[in-house]
């Protein structure tokens, strides 16, 4: 056996013992499972607490802006980490590499304000006079 077999064996054996452990799992809870269907087996059930109501609640689209802009920017903060563990090995090319990065997300950021999708409260289309007078001018 060359070194390259050598090294690679032990990677074969975890995989099929991933996979034995796995069809072995499989096959006990489909012999040892029950097949006993009722009522209450299909009633949706969490922490302890029967559902009321319709399980499809709208939110607005705000809460989906603020799920994706966490998510941009919290990914952002990831890159950035590891470019600052690396600071000295990759020298000016990786702090060059990391300004035109932190550059494209401030045009990114810059770009979503501008288009007003931070603005959250009640929305006006643009062009079009607000439907709900500010209390202030109701008087």
């Amino acid at each position: 056996m060359s070194g390259a077999d050598t090294a690679l064996w032990p990677f074969v054996v975890y995989f099929v013992a991933v996979l034995l452990l796995v069809a072995t799992m499989l096959g006990l809870s489909w012999v040892l499972g029950e097949r006993r269907a009722n009522k209450a087996t299909n009633m949706p059930f969490e922490s302890g607490v029967l559902s009321v109501g319709s399980p499809q609640i709208h939110l607005s689209v705000e809460f989906y802006l603020v799920a994706i802009f966490f998510v941009i920017f919290d990914l952002e903060t990831v890159f950035i980490f590891a470019w600052a563990v690396a600071f000295f090995e990759l020298g000016w090319e990786g702090f060059v590499a990391v300004g035109i990065f932190i550059a494209i997300l401030g045009v990114a950021l810059v770009y979503e304000l501008s288009t007003g999708a931070l603005d959250w409260g009640i929305k006006s289309r643009a062009g079009k006079p607000d439907s709900h007078p500010h209390p202030e001018e109701a008087h």
